[in-house]
């Protein structure tokens, strides 16, 4: 078997770059990032760990600006191909062979977030609309009267989609072979919202001027991550706070002021709750109950820096990792009831938007329009298994999920894990992909 090639992390001393904001980085990524052609020479000789300080750990933030939309709806200036491209990998399991399915493309904008469950896809679009496709091909919709479709989470019978505007939507999924979904609510419920309007003590101070209800987000909610175990929706948004809903009723358990800009990713694991933000930093919350109170109390500020973190992503082994702008892949290890800095992944020239964990992998997707899949080796270092090639605008969003069968054995009797991962880009499509745990040198995989 060829070695594989290792990514590991070098710690150097601090280094101190200026913080770009990261409304700049996106808006300039998006407008530039059309006439490079390094992309392809980049994928050979950039995918090498980075020489980065190790973070230190900050118990207090700092403050930062108010970063409000660091998208803008931009026209999208890409060109669009027919709905369903299909590649010349051949679909029979017999000769399973990992790289490009094919592509969803609808004449609708970009794509802002994905959500698969099992042969089901779920696509949001600035064009408001949530894409059904089953198997590949288009099988439903549904339309809300909101901004913006920024974040889906599918559990269960209901659907979440959360919007520019603010608004968490719920959707009913249909039964059998029915295509009709319908909206059966939004969070908080028409109910409470009314019930905490009419209570003077329920509102708080959001900008100059103007109050609000602490039950509902007032500006884009950019992230969700569900906690199936506890019952429990966790929405981030760019009014800077995490907010707590509780499954079985959809009520409003707790808002968190999380951050000291906008919260741009969430996750949940084993009890603990990550966010990242534009502020730079990463944290770790803990949740408690206490006399059936549930609140939620920062334990450790894993990552303070000029760069604004835009994804989070934690895997089943506990291992965290976080995307910046400045292109580098944070990750870290779980020692007893702390994490320490296990290093940082750099694959990407530009910055990272999305991450996603499945197994021992790790896909990152970058306004450099490339997606970098990594793997977690025994040893605790990173392989860089290949770059995949073929969106021709950045890469917002990703979803990855086990493929049918899951697991097989190769011809030397080892098990490989495979995986389907689908990736939404600016460019108006989803591309399918497919993905194993075993491989060799860093391969790349394209149109």
């Amino acid at each position: 078997m060829t070695t594989q090639k290792v990514i590991k992390t070098v710690v150097t001393e601090n280094q101190t770059r200026p913080r770009q904001k990261l409304e700049t980085l996106l808006l300039h990524s998006d407008i530039n990032i059309l006439n490079n052609e390094e992309d392809v020479e980049f994928v050979h000789h950039r995918l090498s760990s980075a020489s980065v300080p190790s973070p230190p750990l900050y118990d207090t933030p700092s403050a930062s600006p108010y970063v409000f939309s660091p998208w803008n709806q931009p026209i999208s200036p890409y060109i669009n191909s027919p709905w369903i491209h299909q590649s010349s990998t051949d679909n029979d399991m017999c000769s399973w062979q990992p790289g490009l399915i094919g592509s969803l493309v609808r004449e609708e904008g970009h794509i802002y977030s994905l959500a698969a469950s099992g042969n089901i896809l779920y696509t949001g679009s600035e064009s408001r609309n949530i894409h059904v496709w089953k198997d590949l091909k288009e099988f439903s919709g549904f339309k809300s009267h909101s901004g913006l479709v920024k974040a889906i989470i599918v559990t269960g019978n209901k659907i979440f989609t959360g919007h520019q505007d603010g608004k968490i939507r719920v959707w009913q999924v249909p039964l059998g072979q029915k295509r009709v979904y319908k909206r059966i609510g939004n969070l908080p419920t028409s109910k409470d919202f009314i019930k905490s309007s009419m209570n003077p003590k329920s509102y708080v101070k959001v900008r100059r001027h103007r109050n609000v209800p602490w039950i509902k987000h007032f500006d884009a909610v950019s992230c969700m991550s569900l906690d199936e175990e506890n019952g429990l929706l966790y929405s981030g948004s760019w009014d800077k706070t995490v907010k707590i809903w509780r499954l079985s009723d959809l009520k409003c358990m707790e808002s968190v002021n999380a951050h000291d800009d906008a919260v741009n990713s969430v996750a949940v694991h084993d009890g603990l709750v990550f966010t990242g933000s534009a502020d730079g930093t990463v944290k770790m919350w803990r949740r408690e109950v206490v006399k059936k109170v549930m609140r939620h109390v920062l334990v450790q500020t894993l990552l303070k820096q000029e760069f604004a973190v835009t994804a989070v992503a934690v895997a089943a082994s506990g291992v965290v990792y976080s995307g910046a702008s400045d292109g580098l892949i944070s990750y870290w290890v779980r020692e007893k009831k702390s994490l320490y800095y296990g290093g940082a992944l750099k694959g990407h020239k530009m910055a990272v938007l999305c991450l996603a964990v499945a197994g021992n992998l790790v896909v990152s997707g970058s306004a450099d329009k490339n997606i970098c899949v990594w793997r977690r080796e025994e040893s605790g270092d990173h392989s860089c298994l290949t770059v995949l090639v073929g969106h021709s605008g950045p890469v917002k969003c990703l979803s990855i999920v086990e493929e049918e069968g899951g697991i097989y054995e190769d011809e030397e009797e080892d098990e490989d894990q495979r995986w389907r991962l689908y990736s939404g880009s600016l460019d108006s499509s989803v591309k399918v992909w497919r993905l194993s745990e075993h491989g060799h040198e860093v391969d790349q995989f394209g149109e």
